[in-house]
């Protein structure tokens, strides 16, 4: 009677957990429709502003700007836009504040690990700025075993990134960028792909580098050739206002509008990934349960049998 009784309370608790899982699939589902749309909406936008920008910044030559002043630092595109030799790298990694999305923050921490350690074996330095909070409970333990630093954390700008969150971020890594604290600034995210297939990637921000963003899928997408569109410079264009007021304007955008790619991206595949998560967990209840209940009727018949023996037994004593 005891063995029924936890097989039956093994039953009512998987069950249980399967609404669970049920109800978190269903509201992923809802939620990843509307954060697919808005990657696809945005990846055009984003993809011509960079050609824009590359086109403007190949224009100058790469550079050799008079300083400016300016009241913030994502404006003081002179230095941002400097080079210089790379001796300390910021790495910004996009995770998420919530779990039970299968192994998205698992792979996000590793490759975020596997590029500490190849920028370290190059005699840099490494400080890391954490978007969402299981990267940071993941990664603070590790600053024992290897030698970086976590510079600040922002928990909040996942629960509902927009362009706001993304120039508040952007503004502060390029305060950073400007007083020298980083001379480089790497985005950690994740592309979305499909509501099944995501992939970690890394972006350069700054230094500019031309061919970042170069993405096969998003070209093959669109039908454009990245290399013809983007690196052809007609040498007899005149740009109005100066190039100098262009890129006034337009690094801050480009800056900001990569981190809010990044958000979008990052968010899409979260919930991609959780859907899938709470799928497969779903079924795995369901399967559970089915394997349960079968052990259930084997040892209810198996109790029945018993207790007819009982009093088979019982009767033929009173012969």
């Amino acid at each position: 009677m005891s063995n029924l009784r936890n097989i039956k309370d093994r039953i009512t608790s998987v069950q249980n957990t399967q609404k669970i899982t049920r109800a978190m699939k269903m509201v992923a589902a809802a939620k990843v429709k509307k954060a697919e749309n808005a990657v696809k909406m945005s990846r055009p936008f984003t993809f011509e502003l960079f050609k824009m920008f590359t086109r403007v910044f190949k224009a100058t030559s790469g550079g050799n700007f008079e300083p400016v002043k300016t009241e913030r630092a994502i404006d003081n595109y002179p230095k941002l836009l400097e080079k210089r030799e790379i001796k300390t790298v910021g790495f910004v990694v996009m995770s998420s504040n919530k779990g039970l999305a299968g192994a998205y923050s698992a792979n996000i921490v590793r490759f975020t690990l596997n590029e500490i350690k190849k920028t370290l074996e190059e005699g840099k330095k490494v400080k890391l700025y954490l978007v969402g909070q299981k990267a940071h409970a993941a990664l603070k333990n590790a600053t024992r075993s290897l030698n970086f630093e976590i510079k600040s954390v922002y928990a909040s700008l996942m629960d509902n990134p927009d362009s706001t969150s993304s120039l508040v971020l952007a503004e502060d890594l390029a305060s950073e960028y400007v007083n020298g604290e980083i001379d480089s600034i790497e985005l950690i995210t994740t592309r979305y792909q499909n509501m099944m297939t995501y992939k970690v990637e890394k972006w350069t921000l700054l230094p500019v580098v031309v061919k970042e963003f170069h993405k096969k899928e998003f070209d093959e997408e669109h039908k454009v050739t990245h290399r013809e569109s983007v690196h052809k410079i007609d040498p007899l264009t005149e740009f109005i206002p100066d190039l100098c007021s262009i890129l006034q304007k337009v690094v801050p955008m480009y800056i900001a509008n990569i981190i809010f790619q990044a958000f979008l991206e990052a968010q899409a595949s979260e919930l991609a990934s959780r859907m899938t998560a709470m799928s497969a967990a779903t079924n795995n209840a369901q399967e559970m349960i089915r394997v349960l209940t079968i052990d259930y009727n084997k040892a209810r018949q198996a109790q029945i049998t018993q207790e007819l023996n009982e009093v088979v037994s019982g009767a033929d004593a009173l012969k």
